[in-house]
């Protein structure tokens, strides 16, 4: 009797355990299992290259747990995925949900054509805690405040799923199917990120699970406070990991959790680490209702806004290279690790659209082309939050001194001193603020401003104020 076959459609989920999907597919019988490169549809949302460069990576690690059957194609997946139905003899086809607008749109168009070809089609949830839709008012409309989103909205709500087990038995197919193979989507960008960002990362599902027993053992406990100092190891790093799908949500949450009730954390570190969870599902929410997030400012006064134009300040901040040296260490360590400390993203993009005045797009686009955990929905919502236009945002008024977070933040300089070499040699007093150093102790740390190191591009005195009048604009238009 021949095996009955399904095809399984990896996505954004990129491992073998906590998958709903796949462990539906596995009980349905014999699974193919596809990943299929979509550019075609991504519009503007195609993937950056340090997003490329991941998920080759990723790529490699899933198809060693799938015993090298991991079927990798590009194109259309309608087309491939009809035409491997065929070839197959597949009569179910299970993926996990996607949330991008672009992707929902893709996704029902697909389930739609391949259910009239006579398909049967099941999604799940494999991404988030909670469904958009089941997390609203009580009139049914979404929230735009975080805090009411969370702790009457989340957790009011049924508690997330518990975990579950990859699958007890796995019965891969393989199939004479002519495919481009991981290399054959061209995905490593030829800028030597193997020999930079490699190091920095354990990419995959048991990279995933080892950093997150590392954090919850060794970094979980003070959390609250510690997250906020970038030199120190209080942040969970899982965001990358957490965006392609190598762990679920629901591992993490109830990691965190099982620490708590069994009193290994404070439930102060314990419960400010799940509501960052939260801000996740937030955003997550927030791009389903207001899809056009990713351009759109939903504070719609914003669109009136004074941005100025200003290329040779855009690249001084892509570069690191302003004269502020915690904004200067933050983008470099950007460039240097595809990943950028939480605390840092509020300092240099608040330096970027309320200092420079340059528009929330440009540091959106910049971030989205290097960070490791580009993700459409936390990449738009952080930006909208900085600039001032978004939901919950902070207020424009607010307005990160990069002197003052860096002597708060990191007040040995150590961040600083690791990512600025050439003023490493500064006393602590002037670490934070090279041009008020006098001229002999520049000389004696081996500084030359506007040599080996830049002035500032910018008064941060007069730059605020000058942001501050823009923003008053908006007040006599409303």
């Amino acid at each position: 009797m021949a095996r009955s076959v399904s095809l399984y459609w990896f996505r954004q989920d990129l491992r073998l355990s906590d998958n709903p999907a796949l462990i539906a597919a596995a009980e349905a019988g014999a699974v193919l299992p596809v990943y299929i490169l979509d550019d075609g549809h991504a519009g503007d949302h195609k993937m950056g290259s340090a997003s490329r460069w991941w998920l080759h990576k990723s790529l490699e690690s899933l198809n060693d747990s799938l015993d090298g059957k991991l079927l990798v194609l590009k194109g259309d997946p309608v087309k491939h995925l009809a035409a491997l139905a065929a070839a197959s003899g597949a009569k179910k086809l299970y993926w996990n949900r996607c949330y991008e607008p672009w992707r929902i749109a893709r996704d029902t168009a697909i389930k739609t054509e391949l259910v009239r070809q006579g398909l049967n089609v099941e999604s799940h949830n494999g991404s988030l805690l909670w469904e958009p839709w089941d997390v609203t008012k009580a009139d049914g409309t979404p929230y735009r405040v975080f805090t009411p989103f969370f702790r009457r909205g989340c957790l009011g709500a049924s508690p997330p799923r518990m975990p579950l087990p990859a699958p007890d038995q796995l019965d891969l197919v393989s199939l004479a199917y002519e495919q481009d193979g991981i290399d054959g989507l061209h995905l490593l960008p030829d800028i030597g990120w193997d020999t930079t960002l490699d190091p920095h990362w354990q990419i995959g599902e048991a990279g995933a699970k080892q950093r997150l027993v590392t954090f919850i053992d060794q970094e979980l406990s003070g959390y609250k406070e510690g997250r906020n100092f970038p030199a120190r190891s209080h942040v969970s790093r899982l965001s990358p990991h957490l965006h392609w799908g190598e762990i679920s949500p629901n591992i993490v949450w109830y990691a965190a959790k099982d620490c708590i009730e069994a009193g290994l954390v404070s439930h102060e570190d314990g419960d400010h680490f799940l509501s960052e969870l939260g801000w996740r599902e937030f955003s997550y929410s927030l791009l389903y209702y207001f899809p056009d997030l990713p351009r759109q400012n939903l504070q719609r006064r914003f669109d009136h806004f004074p941005w100025k134009q200003d290329e040779a300040a855009l690249q001084c901040w892509q570069r690191g290279q302003t004269g502020y040296p915690i904004v200067d260490a933050a983008m470099r360590q950007l460039s240097q690790t595809g990943y950028m400390h939480n605390r840092l993203r509020m300092i240099v993009g608040s330096f970027l659209v309320k200092n420079l005045r340059l528009h929330w797009h440009h540091g959106e686009a910049w971030f989205w082309d290097c960070l490791v955990d580009a993700d459409l929905a936390n990449n738009s919502a952080g930006w909208q939050w900085i600039a001032g236009s978004g939901a919950d945002a902070a207020p424009y008024f607010r307005i990160f001194n990069p002197i003052t977070q860096a002597s708060k933040f990191d007040p040995e300089g150590a961040f600083i001193r690791h990512y600025v070499p050439e003023i490493a040699k500064l006393p602590d007093t002037y670490v934070f603020s090279p041009w008020e150093a006098p001229a002999d102790v520049l000389i004696d740390a081996g500084v030359h401003l506007g040599g080996n190191y830049p002035h500032p591009i910018v008064d941060i005195k007069t730059s605020r104020l000058d942001a501050l009048a823009a923003f008053a604009t908006l007040k006599e238009l409303a």
